[in-house]
């Protein structure tokens, strides 16, 4: 019997469930580039990162001799336990070296970021000769740390050039033994860092800057607020997302500082006074041939890194990581 159809009506052609097969079809393809991508980066991950952290700390368990085997861990007597990690957070030594290390992360919070916010903001006005004033803060940060640290220590020599320059201008008595005394070699180190950091916090200033609307500090010296006030109550809390992500980077570098202390400040000096975490781990770990001690240090320092990398984003970070993150959508 035949179907008549109303004119203009439309003709379903070919089988219904084609579409679903389609939508099957994309959903396994972007499912393949997904993993096709993800998976270099997440080797890399387990391989340099997961790995090295469950090695740490097994063998931050043994006592293990300079040169061992991985079937030696299996030597009776070697097996002792957490007395490592007594032993770590009981020796003056370590608990100086975890004081210094947050000496140095507090005072980079309090005196590299003021610094840093006033520069840039200097420098984010129109001025002649800017683009060469942002150069220059920015080149110690990209020189290597080993080459800066070399390079401090020469200069900080008792009759190197720093003692020279202020004899020369008459300022003999402020001469010091900037890296021997044990009294202010924490504080050239902490100089130094400053000096080589200063220029990446200046230009990630710089950077949040560029986000702030200028028509609202034209609005508002229209309304009569001076260049401070605009600052302060415009431009700051404009510019408080920039300020949380570099107050994390800095805690994160200052918990790790390790290269510019080990190659500036000569040994016996930085045992007394100058020894962070890092410095400490790799002393004793390496060069002292008690790799179970040193990698017991390893996971305090990355149990002390995480915890306060998961505090501060839940506290600081959590209103600006609320906003990135993307919900599906149906």
């Amino acid at each position: 019997m035949a179907t008549l159809t109303k004119p203009g009506s439309a003709v379903s052609a070919g089988p219904g469930p084609a579409p679903a097969r389609r939508g099957r079809t994309g959903s396994t393809r972007k499912r393949l580039e997904i993993f096709f991508f993800v998976t270099p980066a997440l080797v890399l991950f387990i391989g340099f990162v997961l790995v090295p952290v469950v090695l740490a700390a097994v063998y931050s368990l043994y006592n293990l001799p300079p040169a061992f085997r991985w079937e030696n861990l299996a030597d009776s007597g070697r097996f002792i336990g957490l007395d490592n990690y007594v032993r770590a957070l009981t020796t003056p030594e370590f608990q100086r070296a975890i004081l210094n290390t947050f000496f140095l992360l507090g005072m980079s919070l309090l005196v590299q970021g003021p610094i840093a916010i006033g520069v840039a903001l200097l420098l984010n006005r129109r001025m002649r000769g800017r683009g060469i004033f942002r150069l220059l803060i920015f080149v110690p940060y990209v020189l290597a740390e080993v080459i800066a640290g070399l390079a401090w220590r020469l200069l900080l020599q008792p009759n190197g050039g720093v003692n020279a320059m202020l004899e020369g201008l008459g300022l003999g008595f402020l001469q010091q033994n900037w890296l021997a005394d044990p009294a202010i070699a924490l504080w050239t180190i902490f100089f130094i860092l400053t000096w080589k950091y200063i220029g990446f916090a200046i230009l990630l200033m710089l950077a949040g800057l560029q986000g702030v609307p200028e028509e609202l500090a034209e609005a508002a010296q229209i309304d009569g607020a001076s260049w401070w006030q605009v600052q302060r109550y415009i431009t700051l809390p404009l510019l408080a997302p920039t300020i949380r992500i570099w107050a994390f980077l800095s805690i994160i570098g200052s918990l790790q500082v390790f290269d510019m202390v080990w190659v500036t400040v000569a040994p016996a000096v930085r045992r007394i006074s100058t020894e962070t975490m890092a410095t400490y781990m790799v002393q004793q770990g390496q060069f002292a041939g008690q790799p179970g001690y040193g990698s017991a240090i390893a996971v305090i320092l990355f149990v002390i890194s995480l915890v306060i990398a998961l505090v501060y984003q839940r506290i600081a970070l959590r209103r600006d990581l609320s906003g990135a993150i993307t919900r599906g959508v149906n």
